[in-house]
Protein backbone atom coordinates (compact mmCIF):
# COMPACT_ATOMS: atom_id res chain seq x y z
CA UNK A 1 0.00 0.00 0.00
CA UNK A 2 1.85 3.38 -1.31
CA UNK A 3 -0.17 5.19 1.93
CA UNK A 4 1.96 3.14 4.30
CA UNK A 5 5.22 4.92 2.63
CA UNK A 6 3.32 8.67 3.11
CA UNK A 7 2.20 8.62 6.91
CA UNK A 8 4.34 9.99 8.67
CA UNK A 9 5.12 7.25 10.99
CA UNK A 10 4.43 3.31 11.10
CA UNK A 11 0.62 3.03 12.36
CA UNK A 12 -0.06 0.06 14.60
CA UNK A 13 -3.46 -1.72 16.24
CA UNK A 14 -2.64 -2.20 19.61
CA UNK A 15 -4.22 -5.84 20.40
CA UNK A 16 -6.11 -6.27 23.35
CA UNK A 17 -4.13 -4.58 26.11
CA UNK A 18 -0.74 -5.85 24.68
CA UNK A 19 1.97 -2.93 25.30
CA UNK A 20 5.33 -4.23 23.96
CA UNK A 21 6.99 -1.89 22.21
CA UNK A 22 5.32 1.09 23.65
CA UNK A 23 6.70 3.71 25.79
CA UNK A 24 3.88 5.96 27.21
CA UNK A 25 0.03 5.98 27.33
CA UNK A 26 -1.77 9.30 25.73
CA UNK A 27 -5.17 9.02 27.60
CA UNK A 28 -7.47 12.24 26.13
CA UNK A 29 -11.38 11.32 27.29
CA UNK A 30 -11.81 11.00 31.09
CA UNK A 31 -14.95 8.85 30.37
CA UNK A 32 -12.68 6.24 28.71
CA UNK A 33 -9.64 5.56 31.10
CA UNK A 34 -7.88 2.24 31.28
CA UNK A 35 -9.59 0.42 34.58
CA UNK A 36 -5.71 0.34 35.88
CA UNK A 37 -5.54 4.12 35.45
CA UNK A 38 -9.27 5.04 37.47
CA UNK A 39 -7.70 5.19 40.72
CA UNK A 40 -4.63 7.36 40.25
CA UNK A 41 -6.78 9.60 37.93
CA UNK A 42 -8.92 10.00 40.93
CA UNK A 43 -6.54 10.83 43.17
CA UNK A 44 -4.77 13.21 40.64
CA UNK A 45 -7.89 15.02 40.77
CA UNK A 46 -8.49 15.35 44.03
CA UNK A 47 -5.76 17.82 44.76
CA UNK A 48 -5.48 19.01 41.32
CA UNK A 49 -8.41 21.34 40.30
CA UNK A 50 -6.63 21.50 36.74
CA UNK A 51 -6.37 18.17 36.17
CA UNK A 52 -8.92 17.73 33.30
CA UNK A 53 -8.26 21.16 31.84
CA UNK A 54 -4.65 21.19 30.79
CA UNK A 55 -2.09 18.28 29.85
CA UNK A 56 -0.33 16.71 32.00
CA UNK A 57 2.56 13.34 32.30
CA UNK A 58 3.29 11.68 35.23
CA UNK A 59 3.66 7.93 36.67
CA UNK A 60 1.29 5.65 37.93
CA UNK A 61 2.37 2.95 40.30
CA UNK A 62 0.55 -0.14 38.38
CA UNK A 63 1.39 0.79 34.98
CA UNK A 64 5.09 0.20 33.67
CA UNK A 65 4.89 2.85 30.89
CA UNK A 66 4.67 7.27 31.95
CA UNK A 67 0.63 8.27 30.99
CA UNK A 68 0.42 11.44 29.11
CA UNK A 69 -3.00 12.74 29.92
CA UNK A 70 -4.66 15.31 27.48
CA UNK A 71 -8.27 15.85 27.73
CA UNK A 72 -11.24 16.94 26.14
CA UNK A 73 -12.82 20.12 27.47
CA UNK A 74 -16.11 20.11 28.80
CA UNK A 75 -18.35 20.06 25.99
CA UNK A 76 -21.04 22.44 25.37
CA UNK A 77 -23.76 21.78 22.58
CA UNK A 78 -22.41 23.53 20.13
CA UNK A 79 -18.28 21.59 19.98
CA UNK A 80 -18.09 18.86 17.15
CA UNK A 81 -15.43 16.21 17.09
CA UNK A 82 -12.39 18.60 16.19
CA UNK A 83 -12.53 18.82 20.29
CA UNK A 84 -11.22 14.88 20.09
CA UNK A 85 -9.24 15.76 17.03
CA UNK A 86 -7.16 18.47 19.19
CA UNK A 87 -7.05 16.32 22.01
CA UNK A 88 -5.09 13.57 20.00
CA UNK A 89 -3.04 16.60 18.76
CA UNK A 90 -2.13 17.48 22.15
CA UNK A 91 -1.39 14.22 23.99
CA UNK A 92 1.40 13.42 20.90
CA UNK A 93 2.55 17.03 20.91
CA UNK A 94 3.46 16.44 24.98
CA UNK A 95 4.63 12.78 23.87
CA UNK A 96 7.30 13.73 21.35
CA UNK A 97 8.38 17.14 23.52
CA UNK A 98 8.64 14.08 26.46
CA UNK A 99 10.19 12.14 23.92
CA UNK A 100 8.88 8.96 23.58
CA UNK A 101 9.22 7.37 20.29
CA UNK A 102 6.45 4.74 20.94
CA UNK A 103 3.27 6.14 22.49
CA UNK A 104 0.23 4.21 22.65
CA UNK A 105 -3.02 6.97 22.02
CA UNK A 106 -6.31 5.09 23.61
CA UNK A 107 -9.22 5.59 21.09
CA UNK A 108 -12.30 6.53 22.48
CA UNK A 109 -15.80 5.56 21.16
CA UNK A 110 -17.61 8.06 21.31
CA UNK A 111 -21.95 7.98 21.19
CA UNK A 112 -22.38 11.69 20.43
CA UNK A 113 -19.65 11.63 17.70
CA UNK A 114 -19.40 8.19 15.22
CA UNK A 115 -16.73 9.02 13.69
CA UNK A 116 -14.40 10.07 16.72
CA UNK A 117 -12.70 7.33 16.09
CA UNK A 118 -11.04 8.04 13.05
CA UNK A 119 -11.33 11.50 13.44
CA UNK A 120 -8.69 11.31 16.52
CA UNK A 121 -6.28 8.90 14.96
CA UNK A 122 -5.81 11.59 12.09
CA UNK A 123 -5.39 14.12 14.79
CA UNK A 124 -2.82 12.08 16.00
CA UNK A 125 -1.16 11.92 12.93
CA UNK A 126 -1.68 15.12 11.85
CA UNK A 127 0.62 16.51 14.67
CA UNK A 128 3.39 14.63 13.33
CA UNK A 129 3.67 15.69 10.31
CA UNK A 130 6.67 17.66 9.55
CA UNK A 131 7.27 19.58 6.68
CA UNK A 132 8.79 19.14 3.77
CA UNK A 133 11.78 21.54 4.04
CA UNK A 134 12.63 20.51 7.25
CA UNK A 135 12.68 16.61 6.62
CA UNK A 136 14.46 17.21 3.28
CA UNK A 137 17.81 19.35 5.69
CA UNK A 138 17.43 16.83 8.24
CA UNK A 139 17.34 19.93 10.78
CA UNK A 140 13.97 18.83 12.80
CA UNK A 141 15.28 18.90 16.36
CA UNK A 142 12.46 17.08 17.99
CA UNK A 143 12.36 13.50 18.91
CA UNK A 144 10.13 11.74 16.08
CA UNK A 145 7.83 9.16 17.00
CA UNK A 146 8.50 5.93 14.95
CA UNK A 147 5.43 3.93 15.74
CA UNK A 148 1.98 4.95 16.85
CA UNK A 149 0.14 2.30 18.33
CA UNK A 150 -3.53 2.42 18.81
CA UNK A 151 -5.87 0.84 20.82
CA UNK A 152 -9.86 1.00 19.42
CA UNK A 153 -12.34 -0.89 20.90
CA UNK A 154 -14.11 -1.54 18.31
CA UNK A 155 -14.63 -4.75 15.95
CA UNK A 156 -14.42 -2.74 12.69
CA UNK A 157 -10.50 -0.80 14.74
CA UNK A 158 -8.41 -2.87 11.54
CA UNK A 159 -10.63 -0.75 8.89
CA UNK A 160 -10.63 2.33 10.61
CA UNK A 161 -6.68 1.99 10.99
CA UNK A 162 -6.23 1.06 7.50
CA UNK A 163 -8.48 4.25 6.04
CA UNK A 164 -7.08 6.64 8.42
CA UNK A 165 -3.80 5.50 6.37
CA UNK A 166 -5.20 6.03 2.99
CA UNK A 167 -6.77 9.57 4.16
CA UNK A 168 -3.55 10.80 6.36
CA UNK A 169 -1.39 10.39 3.00
CA UNK A 170 -3.24 12.36 0.86
CA UNK A 171 -3.72 14.89 3.29
CA UNK A 172 0.47 14.82 4.11
CA UNK A 173 0.97 15.11 -0.06
CA UNK A 174 -1.57 18.41 -0.02
CA UNK A 175 0.33 19.71 3.12
CA UNK A 176 3.91 18.98 1.30
CA UNK A 177 2.13 20.81 -1.20
CA UNK A 178 0.91 23.89 0.76
CA UNK A 179 3.76 24.49 2.74
CA UNK A 180 5.99 24.41 0.42
CA UNK A 181 8.03 27.68 0.72
CA UNK A 182 7.89 29.73 -3.13
CA UNK A 183 11.21 28.14 -3.74
CA UNK A 184 10.64 24.95 -2.78
CA UNK A 185 7.20 24.56 -4.11
CA UNK A 186 7.84 26.85 -7.50
CA UNK A 187 5.30 25.42 -9.97
CA UNK A 188 8.35 23.30 -11.51
CA UNK A 189 8.92 22.00 -8.41
CA UNK A 190 5.19 20.92 -7.27
CA UNK A 191 5.55 18.74 -11.07
CA UNK A 192 8.80 17.17 -10.29
CA UNK A 193 6.71 16.36 -6.62
CA UNK A 194 3.84 15.27 -8.58
CA UNK A 195 5.52 12.83 -10.89
CA UNK A 196 6.44 10.15 -9.05
CA UNK A 197 3.43 9.95 -6.73
CA UNK A 198 1.14 9.31 -9.44
CA UNK A 199 2.99 7.11 -12.13
CA UNK A 200 -0.29 4.83 -11.88
CA UNK A 201 -2.44 7.82 -12.96
CA UNK A 202 -2.33 9.82 -16.19
CA UNK A 203 -0.36 12.90 -16.06
CA UNK A 204 -0.66 15.85 -18.24
CA UNK A 205 1.44 19.21 -18.01
CA UNK A 206 0.58 22.14 -20.20
CA UNK A 207 3.86 24.92 -19.83
CA UNK A 208 4.71 26.01 -23.28
CA UNK A 209 3.69 29.55 -23.03
CA UNK A 210 2.37 29.67 -26.52
CA UNK A 211 0.00 27.07 -25.56
CA UNK A 212 -0.82 28.39 -22.39
CA UNK A 213 -1.39 31.74 -24.46
CA UNK A 214 -3.75 30.32 -26.84
CA UNK A 215 -5.61 27.88 -24.64
CA UNK A 216 -5.77 29.14 -20.99
CA UNK A 217 -5.66 32.92 -21.81
CA UNK A 218 -6.34 34.07 -18.66
CA UNK A 219 -4.35 31.77 -16.65
CA UNK A 220 -1.45 32.97 -19.17
CA UNK A 221 -2.24 36.76 -18.13
CA UNK A 222 -1.33 35.84 -14.41
CA UNK A 223 1.38 33.84 -15.26
CA UNK A 224 2.97 36.95 -17.79
CA UNK A 225 5.47 38.14 -14.81
CA UNK A 226 6.65 34.76 -13.59
CA UNK A 227 7.32 33.64 -16.96
CA UNK A 228 10.33 35.47 -17.44
CA UNK A 229 11.98 33.04 -14.51
CA UNK A 230 12.32 29.66 -15.83
CA UNK A 231 11.95 27.87 -12.43
CA UNK A 232 8.78 30.18 -11.39
CA UNK A 233 7.05 29.70 -14.83
CA UNK A 234 3.36 28.62 -14.58
CA UNK A 235 2.08 24.77 -15.52
CA UNK A 236 -1.50 23.53 -15.29
CA UNK A 237 -1.22 19.89 -14.40
CA UNK A 238 -3.82 17.50 -15.68
CA UNK A 239 -4.02 14.27 -13.44
CA UNK A 240 -6.83 11.77 -14.85
CA UNK A 241 -7.86 8.39 -13.18
CA UNK A 242 -10.06 6.04 -15.21
CA UNK A 243 -11.92 3.21 -13.43
CA UNK A 244 -11.68 -0.24 -14.88
CA UNK A 245 -15.43 -0.91 -14.95
CA UNK A 246 -17.94 1.71 -17.16
CA UNK A 247 -17.94 5.04 -15.10
CA UNK A 248 -21.29 5.88 -13.37
CA UNK A 249 -20.07 9.58 -11.99
CA UNK A 250 -17.11 11.60 -13.18
CA UNK A 251 -15.82 14.51 -10.67
CA UNK A 252 -13.59 16.99 -12.19
CA UNK A 253 -11.19 19.16 -9.39
CA UNK A 254 -9.78 22.38 -10.76
CA UNK A 255 -7.63 23.60 -7.97
CA UNK A 256 -6.45 27.09 -7.27
CA UNK A 257 -2.37 26.68 -7.48
CA UNK A 258 -0.63 29.91 -7.08
CA UNK A 259 2.90 29.64 -5.21
CA UNK A 260 2.99 32.59 -4.14
CA UNK A 261 0.79 35.80 -4.53
CA UNK A 262 2.72 39.37 -4.64
CA UNK A 263 -0.51 40.70 -5.68
CA UNK A 264 0.44 41.26 -8.78
CA UNK A 265 0.20 45.40 -10.22
CA UNK A 266 -1.96 45.48 -7.59
CA UNK A 267 0.70 44.93 -4.64
CA UNK A 268 -0.32 43.26 -1.32
CA UNK A 269 1.24 46.37 0.58
CA UNK A 270 1.32 47.10 4.28
CA UNK A 271 2.54 43.84 5.44
CA UNK A 272 0.05 41.21 4.02
CA UNK A 273 1.88 39.73 1.84
CA UNK A 274 3.58 37.45 4.38
CA UNK A 275 2.24 33.79 4.32
CA UNK A 276 1.12 33.99 0.89
CA UNK A 277 3.07 30.57 -0.45
CA UNK A 278 -0.66 29.21 0.99
CA UNK A 279 -2.20 30.52 -1.64
CA UNK A 280 -1.29 27.02 -3.52
CA UNK A 281 -3.59 25.05 -0.58
CA UNK A 282 -6.36 24.79 -3.27
CA UNK A 283 -4.46 22.70 -5.75
CA UNK A 284 -2.92 20.73 -2.64
CA UNK A 285 -6.10 19.61 -1.27
CA UNK A 286 -6.70 18.47 -5.23
CA UNK A 287 -3.51 17.08 -5.54
CA UNK A 288 -4.05 15.42 -2.40
CA UNK A 289 -7.80 13.96 -3.04
CA UNK A 290 -6.37 12.65 -6.34
CA UNK A 291 -3.71 10.54 -3.87
CA UNK A 292 -6.58 9.32 -2.06
CA UNK A 293 -8.41 7.99 -5.63
CA UNK A 294 -5.06 6.12 -6.62
CA UNK A 295 -5.07 4.29 -3.15
CA UNK A 296 -9.19 3.56 -3.52
CA UNK A 297 -9.53 2.70 -7.41
CA UNK A 298 -12.75 3.26 -7.25
CA UNK A 299 -14.68 1.05 -9.63
CA UNK A 300 -16.58 2.78 -11.41
CA UNK A 301 -15.57 6.74 -10.53
CA UNK A 302 -13.85 8.60 -13.54
CA UNK A 303 -11.50 11.77 -11.87
CA UNK A 304 -9.69 14.15 -13.14
CA UNK A 305 -8.06 17.40 -11.48
CA UNK A 306 -6.27 20.57 -13.04
CA UNK A 307 -3.46 22.20 -10.64
CA UNK A 308 -3.53 25.59 -11.70
CA UNK A 309 0.19 26.22 -10.70
CA UNK A 310 1.33 29.73 -11.23
CA UNK A 311 3.16 32.85 -9.58
CA UNK A 312 1.42 36.43 -9.26
CA UNK A 313 4.78 37.95 -9.83
CA UNK A 314 4.91 41.69 -9.80
CA UNK A 315 7.10 43.09 -12.93
CA UNK A 316 7.62 44.82 -16.41
CA UNK A 317 5.26 42.12 -17.59
CA UNK A 318 3.01 41.71 -15.37
CA UNK A 319 -0.92 42.03 -16.58
CA UNK A 320 -2.77 45.20 -15.37
CA UNK A 321 -6.11 46.64 -14.26
CA UNK A 322 -8.14 47.65 -18.10
CA UNK A 323 -7.05 45.15 -20.04
CA UNK A 324 -9.47 43.06 -21.75
CA UNK A 325 -8.50 39.59 -22.35
CA UNK A 326 -10.46 37.12 -24.19
CA UNK A 327 -11.16 33.88 -22.26
CA UNK A 328 -11.38 30.12 -23.27
CA UNK A 329 -14.95 30.20 -23.01
CA UNK A 330 -14.68 33.54 -25.74
CA UNK A 331 -15.93 35.94 -23.04
CA UNK A 332 -13.93 39.39 -22.96
CA UNK A 333 -12.76 40.50 -19.79
CA UNK A 334 -11.77 43.03 -17.78
CA UNK A 335 -9.09 43.50 -15.74
CA UNK A 336 -10.37 45.19 -12.67
CA UNK A 337 -7.71 43.97 -10.02
CA UNK A 338 -4.56 42.00 -10.26
CA UNK A 339 -5.10 40.25 -6.66
CA UNK A 340 -7.97 38.80 -8.07
CA UNK A 341 -5.86 36.16 -9.69
CA UNK A 342 -7.48 32.86 -8.35
CA UNK A 343 -10.04 32.91 -10.72
CA UNK A 344 -8.14 34.04 -13.30
CA UNK A 345 -6.17 31.29 -13.25
CA UNK A 346 -9.17 28.64 -12.45
CA UNK A 347 -11.41 29.53 -15.00
CA UNK A 348 -9.81 28.40 -18.24
CA UNK A 349 -8.89 25.07 -16.58
CA UNK A 350 -13.00 25.07 -15.67
CA UNK A 351 -13.87 25.52 -18.77
CA UNK A 352 -11.66 23.06 -20.56
CA UNK A 353 -13.39 20.30 -17.65
CA UNK A 354 -16.69 21.82 -18.91
CA UNK A 355 -15.77 20.99 -22.84
CA UNK A 356 -14.75 16.85 -21.67
CA UNK A 357 -17.52 16.54 -20.54
CA UNK A 358 -19.33 17.53 -23.38
CA UNK A 359 -16.94 16.67 -26.00
CA UNK A 360 -17.27 12.88 -23.91
CA UNK A 361 -20.78 13.06 -22.75
CA UNK A 362 -19.33 11.71 -19.68
CA UNK A 363 -21.80 10.48 -17.21
CA UNK A 364 -23.36 12.31 -14.47
CA UNK A 365 -20.25 15.09 -14.14
CA UNK A 366 -19.70 17.17 -10.76
CA UNK A 367 -17.19 19.78 -11.37
CA UNK A 368 -15.16 21.52 -8.74
CA UNK A 369 -13.28 24.64 -8.01
CA UNK A 370 -11.07 24.44 -4.52
CA UNK A 371 -9.11 28.05 -3.48
CA UNK A 372 -7.63 29.88 -0.81
CA UNK A 373 -9.93 32.57 -2.76
CA UNK A 374 -10.78 35.46 -0.47
CA UNK A 375 -10.56 37.17 2.84
CA UNK A 376 -14.28 37.21 2.34
CA UNK A 377 -14.41 34.24 2.63
CA UNK A 378 -12.39 33.90 5.50
CA UNK A 379 -14.58 36.95 8.02
CA UNK A 380 -17.98 35.11 6.84
CA UNK A 381 -17.27 31.50 7.74
CA UNK A 382 -14.25 32.12 10.88
CA UNK A 383 -11.15 30.48 11.26
CA UNK A 384 -11.39 26.43 10.06
CA UNK A 385 -14.57 26.92 7.81
CA UNK A 386 -14.64 26.52 4.84
CA UNK A 387 -17.55 27.41 2.21
CA UNK A 388 -19.34 25.57 -0.33
CA UNK A 389 -21.41 27.46 -3.17
CA UNK A 390 -23.46 25.23 -5.89
CA UNK A 391 -24.91 26.31 -9.08
CA UNK A 392 -28.33 25.91 -10.06
CA UNK A 393 -27.76 22.25 -11.04
CA UNK A 394 -25.69 20.93 -8.02
CA UNK A 395 -28.13 22.94 -5.71
CA UNK A 396 -30.84 20.48 -7.19
CA UNK A 397 -29.53 18.12 -5.66
CA UNK A 398 -29.17 19.73 -1.92
CA UNK A 399 -25.29 18.78 -2.58
CA UNK A 400 -23.85 22.02 -0.77
CA UNK A 401 -25.71 20.22 2.30
CA UNK A 402 -24.60 16.49 1.75
CA UNK A 403 -20.71 18.30 2.17
CA UNK A 404 -21.95 19.84 5.05
CA UNK A 405 -23.06 17.29 6.81
CA UNK A 406 -19.96 15.04 5.73
CA UNK A 407 -17.52 17.93 7.11
CA UNK A 408 -19.53 18.26 10.07
CA UNK A 409 -19.19 14.47 10.73
CA UNK A 410 -15.88 13.93 10.17
CA UNK A 411 -14.04 17.95 11.37
CA UNK A 412 -14.24 19.82 8.19
CA UNK A 413 -17.07 22.05 8.92
CA UNK A 414 -18.66 23.87 5.86
CA UNK A 415 -20.58 27.11 5.77
CA UNK A 416 -22.88 26.74 2.65
CA UNK A 417 -24.02 30.21 0.59
CA UNK A 418 -26.26 30.60 -1.79
CA UNK A 419 -25.53 32.27 -5.49
CA UNK A 420 -27.82 35.63 -6.18
CA UNK A 421 -28.84 37.26 -9.41
CA UNK A 422 -26.87 40.16 -8.12
CA UNK A 423 -23.72 37.89 -8.01
CA UNK A 424 -23.86 37.78 -12.05
CA UNK A 425 -24.66 41.03 -12.10
CA UNK A 426 -21.91 42.25 -10.71
CA UNK A 427 -19.78 40.60 -13.10
CA UNK A 428 -21.75 41.99 -15.64
CA UNK A 429 -19.34 43.99 -18.43
CA UNK A 430 -19.87 47.82 -17.97
CA UNK A 431 -19.10 49.23 -21.22
CA UNK A 432 -19.28 48.16 -25.33
CA UNK A 433 -16.57 45.91 -26.09
CA UNK A 434 -16.18 43.84 -22.88
CA UNK A 435 -18.64 40.68 -21.70
CA UNK A 436 -17.39 40.60 -17.96
CA UNK A 437 -15.67 42.54 -15.45
CA UNK A 438 -12.95 40.43 -13.63
CA UNK A 439 -13.44 42.14 -10.24
CA UNK A 440 -13.50 45.47 -8.34
CA UNK A 441 -10.43 47.21 -7.11
CA UNK A 442 -11.32 46.63 -3.61
CA UNK A 443 -10.06 44.44 -1.26
CA UNK A 444 -12.97 41.45 -1.03
CA UNK A 445 -13.89 42.13 2.48
CA UNK A 446 -15.08 45.39 1.78
CA UNK A 447 -16.93 43.89 -1.04
CA UNK A 448 -20.65 42.90 -0.50
CA UNK A 449 -21.08 39.33 -1.38
CA UNK A 450 -17.39 39.36 -1.88
CA UNK A 451 -16.83 35.22 -1.71
CA UNK A 452 -20.04 34.78 -4.12
CA UNK A 453 -19.20 37.10 -6.67
CA UNK A 454 -15.76 34.94 -7.77
CA UNK A 455 -17.85 31.98 -8.37
CA UNK A 456 -20.39 33.77 -10.58
CA UNK A 457 -17.64 34.92 -12.36
CA UNK A 458 -16.25 31.12 -12.74
CA UNK A 459 -19.84 30.35 -13.88
CA UNK A 460 -20.05 32.93 -16.85
CA UNK A 461 -16.35 33.21 -18.09
CA UNK A 462 -16.32 29.66 -18.38
CA UNK A 463 -19.67 29.02 -20.12
CA UNK A 464 -20.74 26.69 -17.48
CA UNK A 465 -24.05 29.20 -17.61
CA UNK A 466 -25.26 27.48 -20.41
CA UNK A 467 -25.20 24.47 -19.04
CA UNK A 468 -28.15 25.05 -16.66
CA UNK A 469 -31.19 23.26 -15.43
CA UNK A 470 -32.86 23.61 -18.25
CA UNK A 471 -30.12 22.59 -21.21
CA UNK A 472 -29.68 19.89 -22.87
CA UNK A 473 -26.51 19.08 -20.99
CA UNK A 474 -26.41 20.19 -17.59
CA UNK A 475 -23.35 19.99 -15.34
CA UNK A 476 -23.02 20.27 -11.47
CA UNK A 477 -20.54 22.84 -10.41
CA UNK A 478 -19.67 23.67 -6.78
CA UNK A 479 -17.03 26.34 -5.88
CA UNK A 480 -15.21 25.77 -2.58
CA UNK A 481 -13.57 29.01 -0.83
CA UNK A 482 -11.12 27.35 1.81
CA UNK A 483 -9.56 30.92 2.46
CA UNK A 484 -10.58 30.16 6.51
CA UNK A 485 -10.06 26.51 6.60
CA UNK A 486 -6.77 25.65 4.88
CA UNK A 487 -4.79 26.72 7.46
CA UNK A 488 -3.14 30.35 8.42
CA UNK A 489 0.59 30.63 8.32
CA UNK A 490 2.50 29.61 11.13
CA UNK A 491 0.08 26.72 11.43
CA UNK A 492 -0.02 23.83 9.48
CA UNK A 493 -1.83 22.96 6.07
CA UNK A 494 -4.68 20.90 7.08
CA UNK A 495 -5.78 19.73 3.94
CA UNK A 496 -9.34 20.93 3.96
CA UNK A 497 -11.05 19.79 2.28
CA UNK A 498 -10.22 16.69 1.63
CA UNK A 499 -11.76 14.23 4.00
CA UNK A 500 -15.39 15.77 3.22
CA UNK A 501 -14.85 15.24 -0.30
CA UNK A 502 -14.08 12.04 -0.13
CA UNK A 503 -16.69 11.39 2.35
CA UNK A 504 -18.98 12.44 0.06
CA UNK A 505 -18.14 11.44 -3.50
CA UNK A 506 -16.19 8.59 -3.14
CA UNK A 507 -17.23 6.60 -0.17
CA UNK A 508 -20.68 7.68 0.59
Amino acid sequence: MLSSRIVPCTLRLNKLMNRTGTDCLCVIDRDAVPNELKDTFEEHRSFDKSFDSSVSCFKAPNVEQPVVYAPVPELTDYDDVRSYQEAAKNSIKKAVKAGFQTPLLFVPKVKRFPQAELCTILGALEQLYVPIQLREAGSCKDPSVTTLNVQIDDPKAEEIIKEAMILEAGRFVARDIGVGDPERMTPLQVEKYIKPLFDKLSVNVVSDTKVLEKEYPLFAAVNRAADAVERHRGRIIFLEYKPPKPAKKTLMLVGKGVTYDTGGADIKAGGVMAGMSRDKCGAAAAAGFMHVVNELQPDDIHVVAALCMVRNSVGEECYVADEVITSRAGLHVRIGNTDAEGRMCMTDALCRMKELVVEKNLPDPHLFTIATLTGHAFISAGEGQSIAIDNSVAHREDHARRLQAAGQAFGEPFEVSILRPSDFAFNAGKVIGEDLVQANNAPSVRTPRGHQVPAAFMIKASGLDKHGLDSKKPIKYTHIDIAGSAGEHPAMPTAAPLVSLVKTHLQN
